[in-house]
C-alpha cells in the first residue's frame, strides 16, 4: 500500500496548498451551504421528496452544474420512483431506463449492457468505484444515476457506454424521521426495511437504513435472503466544513438460477417453470463490507475541496450446474465452483474554484484519485454422475462431486491518476468544457495452478470536450466528444493473458449531440442523437496462427429521447424511448463485420406513470418494450420483443400510515428479457401482486 499511502499523501497537500490566500472558515460567510450530497460545492438539498425530475448534474462534471448545462445523457431515477414501483434490487430498477438492457449476471451478480457494451464493473457508489460481482440493494440509495457514454474524465477506465452510480441516504442534522416498510408478494418473498434519522446535537446526525428480504417466484427450487444494514454519520465541524462517514455490510444468499436452454433459434418453450440447476450445490452468497469517509470544506465562495477514502471488501462464493443445450429430448448439464476475494483502497481529492475573467466565468475542477485492489479468484471443476438428463417439467437432478482446482490466481492493481476540467461560460449563452485525465495503470496477474503469468504497465490520456448553447435558461443544446480505455485483462482484471499483455487498451470514442429543454420548472425533456466506437478489441488470428490480434472494432449509432417530471398537476411521469444500432465492423474468426452486437435491441421502450386521483389516492401505471434481440454474438439464438405492464394503487390511511399494492406483468406475458449465451436465458416473472405498507413517525 506505500504507493497508495503517498497518492493520499498527494491528496492532502493538493487540498491543503489551496489554503494560502483565502478566506478563512470564519470569514468565508456563515450562510455556505453544506448540505450536499458527495461532490463538491452545494449540490443537492436533503429532505423532502421532490417527484421524479432532478436538477442535479454534478455526477457528470464533479462540480455544481445543473443538469441542463451536462452535455451528456443522464438518466435518474428518484426515491420517490423507485418507492413508487415498489424496487429494492438495481437490476429492477434498470429495467426502466433507456439504453440499458440486462444480462442474467449468471445468475450471481449484476450485469448490463448500456448502449451496448456489456459490463460487470462499471457500477460506482457516491462516485467511488463499487466493482466486484454482486448483487446490489437499494435499501439504503436514495437515487440511481446512469450516465451514457464513455467518459474517463470523471470515472477513469472502463465505462465504455456508461456509468451506473447509487447515490446514499444522508444523516440530515436538520430533521428526525423514521419510516418502516413491509411488503409482501404472492410467491411468498417479502422485505422489511427501516430507515432511521436522528440529530444528536446542534451540527450532528446519525442516520441506520436496515433491511430483511427474503426471495421466491415461479421458478422451481429458487429461493434466497438478504441482510443488509447501513449506518451514517453526518457532522459539520464549521460553518463551512462537514465530514460524512458511511458503513455498509450487505450479506446476501440465494439460488444461482441459470435459465433455460435454447432450441431451434429460440428459447426452450414450455419449461419457465424448470430448474436445470442441482439443488443444494447451485448456490451463490457474497459479504460486503464498504466503509468510506469524506470532508468537504468550502474557503471561500469561491473555492471548495473534497477528500474521500473508502475500503471495500467482498467475500463471493457461487455454484452452479447449468443448462448446456438440448435437442428437444435430452438436455446437457455442466458446471463448477468459483470463488473470489477483493479488497479495494481507493482515495480522491478535488478542487473546484470558480474564477471571473471579465465576460467569461470559469469552474475548474482538479482532483487526483488512487486505488489499490487485490482480488483472489479460483475455480473448481465438479463432476456429475449423468451430464445428460431427460428433458422434462422436473429434470432428474444428477449427483454433484466437486473436483480440484481447475485455476486460481492472483492479480494486484494499482491506479494513479490526475485530472483537470474546465466550464468556460462565455456570456449568459454558450458554456464550453474541456477536460482531460491522465492514468496509470498497473496490474500484475499470478496464475496459481499454471504458467500464465503476465504483467503491465499503461499509461492513458482520455479527453473530454463540450459545446453547450443556451438559448433561454429552460433550454439547451449540447455536442460532445469524450473517450474511454480499457486494459485487455477485461473489466474484472482477474488475468492478463500472456497474448493479451503485448496488446493497447480497448478504447471507446462517444460522439453526441442533444438537447435538453425544461418544459417548466418540473418537467424535463432531453433528446439525442450518439455515435459510440469501440477499437482495439482483441480476436483470434484470422489466419489460424493460435495467436491473438488486435483487430476488433464495433459501432453503435442511436438516437434516445425521454421525458421526466410533473406533465399536469397530479401527474408524474418517467418516459423513455431508444433506438440502438450496433455492430461489428471488422471480420475475425469470432464474428464477421456486420454482425449484430449481442443483446442489443433495437427499440426499447420504458414509462412510468403516477396519478394522484385524490389527496390520499393515487394509481400508477408502467410498461416495458424490447425488440427482439439476439441471445449472443453467434446470431443463432433470438430472444422475442415483448411488452410487460405493470400498474400500481396507492392509498394514505394517514398521514403516517400508507398502503400499496403494485401488480407487475399484469397480461402474464411470457417473455425472456435477458441471457448469458445462447443457452443460459431467464424467463420473465408471470403476474404477480406486491402489497405494501409504510409507517412514519
Amino acid at each position: 500500500m506505500n504507493r497508495f499511502a503517498a497518492s493520499l499523501a498527494l491528496s492532502a497537500s493538493a487540498v491543503a496548498l489551496a489554503v494560502p490566500g483565502i478566506a478563512s472558515a470564519e470569514t468565508a460567510g456563515a450562510d455556505a451551504d453544506l448540505d450536499r450530497d458527495y461532490l463538491p460545492g452545494a449540490i443537492v438539498v436533503v429532505g423532502a421528496k421532490d417527484g421524479y425530475k432532478t436538477d442535479d448534474g454534478s455526477t457528470g462534471t464533479k462540480t455544481p452544474t445543473p443538469l441542463i448545462e451536462v452535455p451528456q445523457t443522464i438518466a435518474v431515477i428518484t426515491e420517490d420512483q423507485l418507492d413508487d414501483q415498489a424496487i429494492t434490487q438495481l437490476g429492477d430498477a434498470l429495467r426502466y431506463v433507456p439504453g440499458v438492457s440486462l444480462e442474467t449476471g449468471e445468475g450471481h451478480r449484476d450485469e448490463v449492457f448500456i448502449r451496448g457494451q456489456e459490463t460487470t464493473a462499471d457500477f460506482y457508489l457516491d462516485g467511488l468505484r463499487d466493482d466486484a460481482q454482486y448483487y446490489r440493494s437499494l435499501y439504503n440509495v436514495s437515487r440511481i444515476e446512469v450516465l451514457k457514454g464513455a467518459n474517463a474524465l470523471i470515472f477513469g477506465r472502463g465505462g465504455g457506454g456508461g456509468v451506473v452510480n447509487r447515490v446514499s441516504k444522508k444523516a440530515d442534522p436538520l430533521e428526525r424521521f423514521a419510516e418502516f416498510d413491509a411488503m409482501v408478494d404472492s410467491f411468498g418473498a417479502f422485505a422489511l426495511t427501516a430507515d432511521v434519522n436522528q440529530p444528536l446535537g446542534a451540527n450532528v446526525a446519525g442516520r441506520i437504513a436496515a433491511t430483511y428480504e427474503e426471495f421466491d417466484n415461479d421458478r422451481q427450487e429458487y429461493e434466497g435472503r438478504f441482510i443488509g444494514i447501513s449506518p451514517t454519520l453526518t457532522a459539520d465541524l464549521s460553518p463551512q466544513t462537514r465530514l460524512s462517514l458511511h458503513y455498509t455490510y450487505d450479506d446476501d444468499w440465494r439460488v444461482t438460477d441459470r435459465g433455460v436452454p435454447s432450441f431451434n433459434g429460440e428459447p426452450l418453450r414450455g419449461f419457465d417453470t424448470t430448474f436445470f440447476g442441482v439443488p443444494g450445490f447451485n448456490e451463490a452468497s457474497a459479504e460486503v463490507h464498504i466503509a468510506r469517509a469524506r470532508i468537504d470544506h468550502e474557503f471561500s465562495e469561491a473555492l471548495s475541496a473534497n477528500a474521500s477514502v473508502q475500503y471495500a471488501n467482498y467475500d463471493k462464493i457461487y455454484s452452479n450446474i447449468l443448462p448446456r443445450g438440448t435437442d428437444g429430448v435430452d438436455v446437457s448439464l455442466g458446471g463448477y465452483r468459483d470463488f473470489t476475494k477483493r479488497e479495494n483502497l481507493i482515495g480522491q481529492a478535488n478542487l473546484v474554484w470558480n474564477v471571473e475573467t471579465g465576460a467569461i466565468d470559469h469552474t475548474i475542477l482538479a482532483g487526483i484519485e488512487a486505488l489499490d485492489q487485490s482480488t483472489n479468484n479460483g475455480r473448481f471443476g465438479i463432476a456429475l454422475s449423468n451430464d445428460t438428463v431427460a428433458l422434462q417439467e422436473t429434470i432428474l437432478y444428477p449427483t454433484v462431486t466437486v473436483t480440484g482446482l481447475s485455476r486460481e490466481r492472483q492479480s494486484e492493481l494499482s491506479v494513479l491518476s490526475g485530472y483537470i476540467q474546465d466550464q468556460i461560460e462565455i456570456g449568459d449563452h454558450v458554456e464550453f468544457i474541456a477536460g482531460l485525465r491522465w492514468e496509470r495503470f498497473d496490474l500484475d496477474t499470478q496464475d496459481l495452478v499454471g504458467t500464465n503469468d503476465a504483467d503491465r504497465v499503461d499509461e492513458m490520456w482520455s479527453p473530454r470536450f463540450g459545446l453547450v448553447v443556451k438559448p433561454t435558461d429552460r433550454l439547451s443544446f449540447y455536442a460532445s466528444y469524450s473517450e474511454s480505455f480499457l486494459p485487455q485483462a477485461g473489466d474484472q482484471f482477474l488475468i492478463l493473458g500472456a497474448g493479451d499483455a503485448d496488446f493497447e487498451p480497448e478504447k471507446f470514442t462517444n460522439y453526441e449531440i442533444g438537447a435538453k429543454w425544461l418544459v417548466k420548472p418540473d418537467l424535463f425533456l432531453t433528446a439525442a442523437l450518439f455515435r459510440l466506437d469501440r477499437t482495439n478489441t482483441t480476436a483470434p488470428d484470422p489466419a489460424n496462427t493460435g495467436l491473438t490480434v488486435q483487430v476488433g472494432e464495433s459501432r453503435v449509432e442511436g438516437f434516445e429521447a425521454s421525458l421526466v417530471g410533473e406533465v399536469l398537476p397530479g401527474w408524474e411521469a418517467s418516459l423513455g424511448y431508444t433506438y440502438l444500432d450496433g455492430e461489428i465492423t471488422t471480420t475475425s474468426d469470432f464474428a464477421a463485420a456486420g454482425t449484430r452486437l449481442q443483446q442489443l435491441p433495437k427499440h426499447q421502450v420504458s414509462a412510468w406513470n403516477h396519478f394522484d386521483v385524490t389527496d390520499r389516492f393515487g394509481l400508477g401505471f408502467g410498461a416495458i418494450h424490447q425488440s427482439q434481440q439476439f441471445a449472443s454474438f453467434s446470431g443463432n439464438v433470438v430472444l422475442p420483443d415483448y411488452w410487460r405492464v405493470d400498474v400500481a394503487a396507492y392509498y394514505e390511511v394517514s398521514d403516517r400510515v400508507s398502503l400499496q399494492l403494485n401488480v407487475e406483468n399484469l397480461f402474464d406475458e411470457d417473455y425472456y428479457p435477458s441471457a448469458h449465451g445462447d443457452n443460459n436465458i431467464q424467463p420473465g416473472a408471470p403476474l404477480s401482486a406486491r402489497v405494501g405498507v409504510r409507517i412514519s413517525l
